[in-house]
């Protein structure tokens, strides 16, 4: 395959792939043809090309931890973002802080981190940058409790423009964490004794959080309970009831039996009266014989 084909086919592919391209990846899109695939140099002699076509434009081909891709160069981000409405997530300086010292001493537990910076780690920090999948576990300590260790993920190299953790900056150059990365915007700017206090308030909201869903369960609990009660005395008041009715039942039917057999015995006494009148008949009519 030409060289002008290959770089043409290779630019095609990163413009449309939603995520990096590893060099696998696209050695693997030419094992189906039918003449000669290129080689693992062709394809990167291609990309070097292009990234040399690129330079100086509105976009360019990065190399990241996850492979190639095509992105918009930084400078011009501010624009490209205004075609959206919704807006980058801001972050606190404690969080920024947290991130830089796993990305710098991975890995570290969060002991290890709250001795550093003097106070200690939100959970809600830790929460959010595992569900960025920036931050992961990589594995706990061999020390009493087996804290866990954190450390950065691939993805954190992507979001950065990282190829590997070596393209980090020195800890000398990084003078402000609002240079570190333009994307993220700090929440606002407090002195190190004041983000100390807004960790305390965040915590105690946490707190007041929880202590409010308790006491929404217990409540709820209570509620079941009394639901479950009334559900038992109306199932009492039913049962009470159909037992009533049961006995009034058994009482009209021993009533009926009983008036039966009045009635039965009130038709015996009538009948033998009836039968002793017609003797006395008899015996003043026959004659008396002596």
């Amino acid at each position: 395959m030409e060289q002008a084909k290959l770089k043409n086919i290779i630019e095609a592919v990163l413009l449309t792939a939603d995520q990096p391209m590893e060099m696998r990846k696209l050695e693997a899109l030419f094992e189906a043809d039918e003449e000669q695939p290129p080689s693992k140099d062709n394809i990167l002699q291609a990309l070097q090309e292009l990234q040399a076509d690129y330079e100086g434009r509105g976009i360019e081909l990065k190399e990241v931890a996850s492979g190639y891709r095509m992105q918009v160069e930084p400078s011009n981000a501010p624009w490209v973002s205004r075609m959206w409405e919704e807006k980058p997530p801001r972050y606190s300086r404690a969080l920024l802080e947290t991130l830089v010292l796993i990305a710098y001493r991975q890995p570290i537990t969060r002991g290890e981190i709250e001795e550093i910076r003097g106070v200690s780690v939100s959970s809600h920090i830790v929460k959010t940058l595992t569900e960025r999948e920036w931050v992961r576990v990589l594995g706990h300590k061999d020390v009493p409790g087996r804290p866990s260790m954190y450390g950065t993920t691939r993805d954190f190299l992507d979001y950065f423009n990282l190829k590997s953790l070596d393209e980090l900056p020195s800890l000398a150059d990084i003078t402000d964490l609002d240079k570190l990365h333009p994307e993220l915007a700090l929440e606002q700017e407090v002195p190190a004794a004041e983000a100390g206090e807004g960790l305390e308030r965040s915590e105690a909201s946490e707190a007041s959080e929880a202590s409010e869903a308790s006491e929404a369960s217990e409540a709820s609990e209570a509620s079941e309970a009394s639901e479950a009660s009334e559900a038992s005395e109306a199932s009492e008041a039913s049962e009470t009831s159909e037992a009533s009715e049961v006995s009034e039942t058994s009482e009209t039917s021993e009533n009926i039996v009983e008036n039966d057999d009045n009635e039965a015995e009130n038709s015996l006494t009538t009948e033998s009266d009836d039968g002793a009148d017609e003797l006395a008949d008899r015996n003043e009519e026959e004659p008396v014989i002596n």
